[in-house]
Formats: C-alpha cells, structure tokens, sequence
C-alpha cells in the first residue's frame, strides 16, 4: 500500500516505519495516525516481518507533537473521540502487538511524538534528541497515554515533574530515568536499533509475543499479571519453537525458530 506520510522499508526481517513529515517535524496529524494504524496492523499480520523499527523523517524531530491545527475546532466530545481513537487504533494496537517495536528517537519527541514513542517496547535516542510532554502549556493535559506510560516507566514523582512543568529533557537524562535504554550518536541511532532488533529476532517468535503479552498484563487494572505469566509459560510448551529450542540447547547447538 503507498502512504502519504510514512516511508516502509524492508531489510530482512526488520521493518522500517519512518514518519515523513520532515517539514511539519513529523507532526501527528489525523491520516498520519490513520496511516499509522494500517501500517502496524498489516506489519503485526506479515509473517516476514519479524520486528519493527519507528523512526522520524530527517535530523531533528522523531515526531514533534500532535498537529494542533486540528484541536482548534473540537469541544469535549471531539477532544474525547480524538484520544479514544488514538488509543485504540494507534498507541494500545503497537503496545499491545505481537511483535517487538523499537523507537529510534532521532531528535525532538514531544507530547504525542512521546507518547507513541513510549507505546513501543524499547526506546533508544540519539544525543540530540529532546523529550518531553508540554500539553498543559496549551491547556491540555497528555491524552495517548502519556500520564499512564511515563509514570510506569519512570516512576510517578518524575512523571509528574515533567508533565506539570511541561519541561523537556536530554537524552542522557531520559537514559538516567530509564525512558530509554540506551543514547547514540545520530549516525550510529538505527544501527544501534538494527544490533538491538536483530538480537531479540534470533529467540522464538511466539515466546516473544508471549513475554510482551505477560509484561503488559501486570498494568492492566483487574488483570492478575502473574497468572498471564503462568498460562503463557504453559502455552510455549506447545509450540515447535519450545521442542526446538530444547532440542538445541542438549545438542549444543544454535536454535533455528520457525514461529510454529
């Protein structure tokens, strides 16, 4: 499928979704988010795509913020709507996919921007990036998951410093506060993300999956987190990968997963 503001490429196994939007800072507007949401899903549905990898168009921004042109005319049952879709159909569809999604944070990733960035699994930034999520400056406050996602990651006094204050941080200290797990230089960002990538796509696929299932069920309200972790410890005795990783290990051999 051609998009108007996502480039796909494909190296392997990895996919490369990149927001290209390079003039507007790569600005979430609402067919970005549209484009974003059959992007992820076709990539989730893709047996040749192993993990994905989200990045921004150019130097300076991953994704700059929401397009706030398009909050100019909504009243409360619009500016509901907006967060309910984005939730739904973008940031809890990659949080809660079946793949790992890397974001390469190549340069400003503020309040959306970050907040798409914290759906994803793993985040890594380049020296030059800036993080933060600035929406009380406009009255707002974060609404894909901002003031959830950050307080689980960093802890809620931290979260709560950066979104009353609307403050930006560096990369060195968002790697401080574990809000990435590691810096680059920007030449070395999707390198680092492809060695990253490359090693988690080397394990079994469906074990992958189940992991990223039982990590995310310990912040689902009413959800008992250990027993996720228990039916899907269960579940990888069925699969193929399980007797051959088994197999591999008493043979002293590498293990060759099929995701079966």
């Amino acid at each position: 499928m051609e998009f108007q503001n996502l480039l796909i490429e494909n190296k392997e196994r990895i996919q490369y979704i990149i927001i290209n939007r390079e003039s507007k800072l790569n600005a979430l507007n609402k067919d970005t988010l549209a484009e974003l949401h059959l992007a992820f899903s076709e990539a989730f549905r893709n047996p040749a795509v192993g993990g994905i990898i989200i990045t921004g168009a150019g130097s300076k921004a991953f994704v700059a913020g929401a397009d706030i042109s398009e909050f100019a005319s909504l009243d409360v049952e619009g500016g509901t709507a907006l967060a309910r879709e984005g939730h739904d159909n973008v940031f809890n569809l990659i949080a809660n996919g079946s793949k790992p999604v890397i974001a390469a944070i190549n340069g400003f990733a503020l309040g959306g921007g970050l907040e798409l960035a914290m759906a994803c699994h793993i985040r890594i930034a380049s020296e030059t990036a800036k993080m933060g999520l600035p929406e009380v400056t406009l009255g707002l406050l974060p609404g894909y998951g901002g003031t959830q996602r950050l307080a689980q990651l960093i802890g809620k006094g931290k979260a709560m410093e950066m979104i009353l204050t609307a403050d930006m941080i560096t990369a060195v200290e968002a790697q401080q506060f574990g809000l990435v797990t590691h810096v680059a230089c920007p030449e070395d960002l999707l390198p680092k993300a492809e060695e990253l990538l490359q090693k988690i796509l080397t394990r079994a696929p469906l074990a992958l999956a189940s992991a990223i299932r039982a990590v995310n069920a310990g912040y689902i309200d009413g959800v008992n987190g250990y027993e996720t972790e228990i039916v899907e410890f269960g579940k990888c005795f069925g699969t193929n990968d399980f007797k051959e990783g088994v197999d591999a290990f008493l043979g002293k051999r590498k293990a060759e997963f099929k995701g079966e």
